[in-house]
């Protein structure tokens, strides 16, 4: 009886607390208890110390332009990747026009801005000139002699350069350079054989790691296609191994399907391969440096490196840009001037180019600038205006369409294609923003349409001007403003993002020290979009007419931060690699509150 005894005080209890009436008789009140005692008062404390005042929100960033560097060359990435070495106050660009590294002498720049910003050039440069060849140690540890072509990428770790170098058959394996920088003049140290056409490589944070984005381009005739994959070169004491490891993307040749169904964009001949096909652009390692995110630009992924397995852990697909929304409104048409609009049934490849990381709350995010990129080879080409595209009836009655607006836009033929060979959906190249994502690959946010919509506000009819003239709207039949460069800094305790524009030629800057809720600082530009000149890249050298000096900075192609504790000015600084105009600034940042 014990148990029901127990199963009816509970009853009791949970008819109570239901506020049911079982009506009883109401029990007798129970004696007063005896009060408890007065416990003494203790001493009391010392007065904490005055909290320190709270940090207003930067409602403005400052790039003042104090130094400048002209190379004299212009296009062929004239002055595409810098890297600045804080022991010697050293910057170093590289000049892809002349295939060599641009040693510029920054220790004496000054906190004073220059008289004229679009013409200066007050910096000296000392080149480094490239070996023709290099010895490296190949698979069977045997000495084997490279033949170089360009540099594509430079990184500085404490007293190291590193150089990205191709081989003269760029389909081929190519080679990163070591220097030393501690005795004044670059002194290479080892080479190092990497896979075929090395686009970008990165030091970790800790002097441990190299590593280098294999980008494995097709010949313009896909008579050669080598494979992409990630170099992982280790480094003791500051000596580097003498070959390094490879992440290779061959496992993954039977899962194109499984891939694509998951958001992975593939594009090219039917018989490229998985590893083929993926195409590493940029590295950022994780704050803990554990992990390596590799942007694979094209297929719009990217791809998670275990650096302690070496080995590759995943492939994230980034997802695609919904333009019917209205923040994500965008010009679609080079013959419309200003007219920002949303298109139901388009979307955008993120495509990131440049991938940066930082930490928040012990977590890990990384910030892209999606510029966005097509396959566009003499062999093979996925890109068309949306004009030369038979569209399913269901996209047609979803899409106003005129033939000088949407029908202008260039989109990829490898997404949205049905079983009846119409276009159910339209996917047009990057996404004209920057994105930050969380270390799982979710977006926690997306500029929208920002860029565009701020150039559009400051520069009217001229905005999505191409770099290499001004024609304004010319660009945004294609990828509009182009973000590509990107770096991060702090600034009194505070995370910007500075985010470059290729075509524009223009610089973003957001505060970004919460992830969540990202705000927009500023917007600067250093051209002068009422000059007159007209440049010719398709052509080496370049063919310049009108005048091009006046024109200012032209195609941000890197960026990079430098702190107040490593500044000559003793504040902290931005570098602008400029490849189309073949120009290095440098901007004093001093935050507006």
């Amino acid at each position: 009886m014990k148990a029901l005894k127990v199963s009816v005080a509970a009853l009791l209890v949970s008819v109570a607390l239901s506020g049911c009436d079982l009506d009883g008789k109401n029990g007798v009140d129970g004696a007063a208890g005896a009060a408890g005692q007065t416990g003494q008062t203790g001493a009391t404390g010392p007065s904490g110390a005055n909290g320190s005042n709270g940090q207003n929100a930067p409602n403005g960033m400052q790039l003042l332009p104090v130094a400048r560097y002209v190379t004299g060359s212009y296009g062929a990435g004239a002055a595409e990747i810098t890297a600045f070495h804080a022991p010697s106050k050293r910057i170093f660009v590289v000049n892809g026009a002349a295939n060599r590294i641009e040693v510029l002498d920054g220790a004496n720049i000054k906190s004073q801005a220059l008289s004229d910003p679009l013409t200066a050039s007050n910096l000296t440069s000392q080149p480094l000139t490239l070996p023709a060849t290099a010895t490296v140690r190949n698979s069977a540890d045997q000495d084997e002699t490279v033949t170089l072509g360009f540099a594509n990428s430079i990184s500085i770790q404490g007293q190291l350069l590193a150089v990205a170098v191709e081989n003269k058959n760029r389909t081929e394996a190519g080679v990163a350079l070591i220097y030393d920088l501690s005795q004044g003049a670059p002194l290479l140290k080892q080479a190092i054989r990497v896979g075929a056409q090395p686009d970008m490589l990165t030091f970790s944070s800790d002097g441990k790691w190299l590593l280098v984005a294999n980008e494995g381009e097709p010949a313009s005739d896909y008579s050669a296609d080598p494979e992409g994959s990630v170099s992982l070169i280790s480094l003791t004491n500051a000596v580097a191994a003498t070959q390094a490891k490879t992440v290779s993307f061959s496992a993954l040749n039977g899962d194109k399907a499984s891939l694509a169904a998951k958001g992975v964009k593939f594009a090219g001949p039917a018989s490229t391969t998985v590893a083929q096909d993926l195409e590493p652009e940029y590295i950022a390692f994780s704050p803990d440096l554990k992990k390596a995110w590799v942007v694979l630009q094209e297929n719009n992924a990217v791809a998670v490196v275990d650096l302690a397995a070496a080995k590759l852990d995943k492939i994230l697909p980034l997802g695609f840009k919904d333009y019917s929304l209205a923040k994500n409104s965008l010009d679609v048409s080079n013959k419309d001037g200003v007219n920002m609009q949303t298109v139901p049934g388009l979307f955008g490849m993120y495509q990131p180019d440049t991938l940066q990381s930082y930490g928040w709350q012990g977590g890990a995010f990384y910030v892209s600038a999606n510029e966005g990129d097509a396959r566009d080879w003499a062999g093979f080409s996925e890109q068309k205006r949306v004009s030369a595209l038979k569209r399913s009836a269901a996209l047609s009655a979803r899409q106003p369409y005129n033939a000088d607006v949407l029908g202008r836009l260039n989109v990829t033929t490898a997404l949205g294609l049905n079983a009846s060979g119409e276009y159910d959906a339209l996917y047009a190249y990057g996404a004209r923003s920057f994105s930050i994502w969380d270390q799982n690959g979710q977006q926690v946010f997306d500029s929208g349409n920002d860029l565009e919509r701020i150039a559009a506000g400051v520069h009217g009819d001229k905005f999505n001007s191409n770099h290499l003239t001004v024609e304004g709207d010319n660009r945004s039949d294609d990828k509009g403003p182009e973000p590509e460069a990107l770096a991060l800094g702090q600034i009194n305790g505070r995370t910007y993002a500075f985010v470059g524009t290729e075509r524009m030629s223009g610089i973003y800057v957001y505060d970004i020290s919460n992830p969540y809720a990202p705000q927009f600082v500023d917007y600067s530009y250093n051209r002068d979009l009422n000059a007159i000149y007209n440049i010719n890249d398709d052509k080496v050298p370049a063919v310049v007419t009108g005048n091009v000096a006046q024109a200012g900075d032209l195609g941000p192609e890197s960026l990079a931060f430098v702190p107040a504790a490593n500044s000559p000015t003793g504040k902290p600084l931005l570098l602008m690699a400029n490849e189309v105009s073949g120009t290095l600034t440098v901007f004093e940042l001093t935050p507006k509150v």
